[in-house]
């Protein structure tokens, strides 16, 4: 059976997005040239398992419509547009026509159900920090795997926000990177 995965790239002062949803900052590090002209040119192998073993993306409706680092490039998408696969949006305004590759949901229970029937007995990997939040308060969300790039972006939209919410208890997966939870409940 599919588990939930939360997935994000995040600076180290735990964004994942700039103000107003700004994806930008992310072009350096996904362009294999990091800031200073330093070229990546090892793969993260973390990050490749993990697209290896996704079987859906269930996107929030502001991910979904939001600003892609790599927009008109052969990168732009999921996973710097290696990701070809279902993905479900939930949302509370589905589009007037059908989109293709997309599945739009109003309601969480009926998007988590329909991209687990995606997945099949792979990871169903969330992106969105709202719609994160959402299944972790609804209890559905299973794991936590958090990239981390080397920028400090001061505002912008959290890895996970939820003012006055209970502590979300998590511990490290045996064998995984150092930053792949578990969700306890």
């Amino acid at each position: 059976m599919a588990k939930l995965l939360y997935s994000a790239t995040a600076s180290l002062d735990g964004f994942i997005a700039g103000p107003g949803g700004d994806m930008s900052w992310l072009t350096d590090y996904l362009s294999g040239e990091q800031p200073g002209g330093q070229e990546v040119t090892e793969a993260d192998p973390t990050a490749e398992r993990l697209l290896a073993r996704i079987g859906a993306i269930l996107a929030g409706s502001r991910t979904y419509r939001g600003d892609d680092p790599n927009r008109g490039t052969d990168r732009e998408g999921a996973f710097g547009g290696q990701y070809h696969g279902p993905v479900v949006v939930l949302t509370h305004r589905p589009p007037a026509h059908p989109v293709d590759g997309i599945t739009f949901a109003t309601d969480l229970a009926g998007a988590v159900e329909s991209a687990k029937e995606a997945a099949g007995d792979r990871y169903v990997n969330v992106l969105g920090a709202d719609i994160a939040r959402q299944c972790l308060e609804a209890g559905l969300l299973d794991e936590v795997l958090i990239f981390f790039a080397p920028v400090l972006l001061g505002d912008g939209v959290r890895i996970f926000d939820h003012p006055g919410g209970a502590p979300v208890r998590l511990e490290p997966l045996p064998g995984e990177s150092a930053h792949w939870y578990r969700v306890l409940r």
